[in-house]
């Protein structure tokens, strides 16, 4: 049986968030931590219901609802992107919900796209000896995932 070997680098990926008074570029260099972009569903793509005697049966879910969270050096400059746009976003439902957000990576030939996107909260943020970071949640609605064969 062969070996596989592969390789991955954060400088591969690509991402952008984009809505009303927001583009940040979110991908290498944009001065992410070393934890960086986390992807989480919000529900279970599967129930599995069992009956008394044993038996059972599956419910499919199409609820592709995500959580995503970006986290940022505290020196960062997408951090006052980001604030500016929650400040400008909160300001009116018109505005809220309506950003998308794309990750890529060519590389591995990873991608996800997600959509009706608004920020969960504002960070916590810290002052004190060290400096800290940021990490910014997201809620997407619609999201879609592919994940590649990692050349």
């Amino acid at each position: 049986m062969g070996e596989i070997f592969g390789s991955y680098s954060f400088a591969d990926v690509h991402c952008v968030l984009a809505g009303p008074q927001l583009t940040a570029l979110l991908g290498d260099g944009s001065g992410s931590s070393e934890e960086g972009i986390t992807f989480e569903p919000i529900d279970e793509r599967d129930k599995m219901t069992v009956g008394a005697d044993g038996s059972g049966m599956h419910s499919l879910s199409q609820n592709r609802a995500a959580k995503i969270r970006v986290r940022l050096l505290k020196t960062s400059p997408n951090n006052k992107v980001l604030q500016q746009a929650l400040n400008y976003q909160s300001s009116s439902s018109a505005f809220w919900g309506q950003n998308y957000f794309v990750l890529s990576n060519p590389v591995t030939g990873d991608s996800l796209t997600a959509t009706g996107v608004a920020f969960e909260r504002q960070p916590p943020n810290t002052w004190g000896k060290d400096a800290n970071l940021l990490e910014w949640t997201f809620n997407a609605i619609a999201t879609s995932q592919t994940l590649g064969a990692a050349v």
